[in-house]
């Protein structure tokens, strides 16, 4: 398989058990190579007291982003730490785009940073997440990779 197809196979795979992602209405509109894109429209129910998207919703979007980068070689990843700055609100009706991509690999270790922007391109947020791989434990087992010929 190419890496491509790769990253495609892991992704499908992993979304068919992400209830929290599949919960929020995400969608996964683009997945490589340690990166992937994923889109959320901002419903009533996520909305604080003062009729903005809470925190939380926005940093839950952009880790899942995050998950579908790191674990896009097919080998488990998760995270080890991240941190985000919210610099604009995101408000009802808004459809936020999380954009993953990969910033250092090495050993077992990743850096990705992830924007979010409303549907004008208003940057909303930027995170950065830092990756752990599991050594030998595949995303989807009996997937032909070159980590497991």
């Amino acid at each position: 398989m190419t890496p491509q197809q790769i990253a495609e196979a892991v992704r499908d795979g992993m979304f068919a058990n992400d209830r929290a992602s599949k919960g929020m209405g995400m969608e996964i509109t683009a997945v490589a190579p340690g990166a992937a894109t994923l889109t959320m429209r901002v419903r009533e129910d996520m909305l604080n007291g003062f009729d903005i998207c809470h925190g939380g919703f926005i940093t839950t979007l952009a880790d899942s982003a995050f998950a579908f980068a790191c674990n896009s070689y097919n080998e488990l990843t998760v995270a080890s730490g991240f941190a985000i700055d919210i610099v604009a609100p995101a408000r009802l009706n808004d459809t936020l785009t999380a954009v993953a991509s990969e910033i250092s690999l090495a050993g077992r270790t990743g850096v990705y940073d992830i924007t979010i922007r409303n549907q004008q391109q208003q940057l909303v947020a930027v995170f950065r997440g830092k990756s752990y791989r599991i050594k030998g434990k595949p995303v989807v087992p009996g997937l032909a990779t070159g980590a497991q010929e």
